[in-house]
């Protein structure tokens, strides 16, 4: 995935910067060199190297998963209520939301996801965004690095007392916002933004100052008329605008001139049944990420290959240019870019390992896993295991680690 500093747009997310019989040099962490497997194994540095072998198989960098709900609203069985939710937060415990996270995180990690955003979004109470950002701060680097979100959602109108709102959202802007970033919670600001004219100088007021706190913003734009999200994403310079099933032609011509990345959900489509215009922000210039859309209730699903293959079949992405979404620019959609998202020299040695012999068959294995490890940092998290009988020391272990 070597190629422009920039998101990938156009002609170039189809250059993945295949290296046939290539090798990668890991060193605390860290790729020191990449290229030809003959030249890195003659290099002196190389001298005394631990080999993993992945002959036959695919190398590429772990997927960047730009889009979840990790944490809020938590799993509920049999109601997806927002109040529900809340009660849940409050009355649960936090030890009990970190178990049911790292589940999931584990999950990630076993189908090739190395890095993931998630999103807080408890309406407007303050006390359970501070548990859930403690919760995600315990979770940063166990076992994917955790990017964390604050997700500013208003509940529905309170016509009999519309003060109310107002004043949450003052406690919000003044208090927790502010506090947030003074405690690294949180890198992005997202909104989920909706039609509603009475809102909107909310929603300015909102991205005005998490911008002046130093907040990247993000805005939600899953609502039928998107061009209001849009433009207000383009204005404050947000680093994504997610969502899109309901993006028009002219909403695809002001996002391919701009800076934004637009982050599809294809999962949320899956379910909901419309797709974002992928192949039309791709041929109209626009910078293309992919994310899962997880959330324990709504979108109970996690396997970005899967995601990769709902962009091929659905929105006319080719394998590469899906590949190049779920990787690079989706962590150019986290301005994680520098670090993670290609194998280059100085970023993170977070890979996959994949049971295929050609990166196209990811899209053609529907539903399935083939991945066969994950490395994050230069260490494994996770690697495939034989299905069938353990040695009798192999299930000793095994019993010491789970209890």
């Amino acid at each position: 995935m070597r190629g422009v500093k920039g998101p990938r747009r156009g002609p170039e997310l189809q250059d993945l910067g295949i290296i046939s019989d290539g090798s990668l040099l890991i060193r605390d962490g860290l790729i020191e060199e990449v290229g030809p497997t003959r030249r890195v194994e003659n290099l002196a540095a190389a001298r005394g190297a631990v080999e993993v072998n992945a002959s036959g198989r695919v190398v590429m960098p772990g997927f960047v998963d730009c889009h979840t709900h990790l944490v809020f609203p938590p799993e509920l069985h049999g109601s997806c209520d927002d109040d529900a939710a809340l009660r849940a937060v409050r009355t649960g415990t936090a030890q009990r939301l970190q178990t049911r996270a790292r589940t999931y995180l584990e999950a990630m990690a076993r189908h090739g996801t190395t890095t993931v955003e998630a999103k807080t979004g408890c309406e407007l109470d303050a006390r359970c965004e501070t548990k859930l950002f403690r919760v995600l701060a315990s979770l940063r680097s166990q076992p994917l690095e955790v990017v964390p979100s604050f997700f500013f959602c208003l509940p529905p109108p309170d016509v009999t007392n519309p003060d109310t709102t107002q004043a949450a959202v003052d406690r919000i802007l003044l208090e927790l916002l502010p506090k947030i970033r003074r405690r690294k919670f949180a890198q992005f600001a997202d909104l989920s933004w909706e039609p509603n004219p009475n809102r909107q100088k909310l929603f300015e007021r909102y991205l005005e100052a998490a911008t002046a706190l130093g907040f990247r913003c993000k805005v939600h734009a899953d609502h039928g008329t998107p061009a209001g999200a849009i433009s207000l994403a383009i204005r404050h310079s947000a680093a994504s605008v997610d969502h899109l099933e309901h993006a028009t032609a002219a909403d695809v011509v002001r996002l391919g001139g701009s800076q934004t990345v637009a982050a599809l959900l294809p999962y949320a489509s899956f379910r909901g049944g419309r797709y974002a215009p992928g192949r039309a922000l791709i041929d109209a210039g626009a910078a293309v990420a992919l994310g899962t859309n997880f959330n324990p209730n709504h979108t109970p699903a996690l396997n970005m290959q899967t995601v990769v293959s709902l962009a091929c079949m659905r929105m006319d992405l080719t394998p590469a240019e899906a590949l190049s979404a779920a990787t690079i620019n989706g962590a150019h959609a986290l301005d994680y870019a520098d670090r993670v998202g290609s194998l280059e020299l100085g970023k993170s040695a977070d890979l996959v390992i994949l049971n295929v012999s050609d990166y196209a068959d990811v899209v053609h294995h529907f539903g399935m896993n083939v991945v066969h490890a994950t490395m994050k940092r230069g260490k494994f998290i996770y690697r495939e295991a034989d299905v069938g009988g353990r040695s009798e020391a192999a299930e000793r272990e095994y019993e010491r680690t789970i209890h």
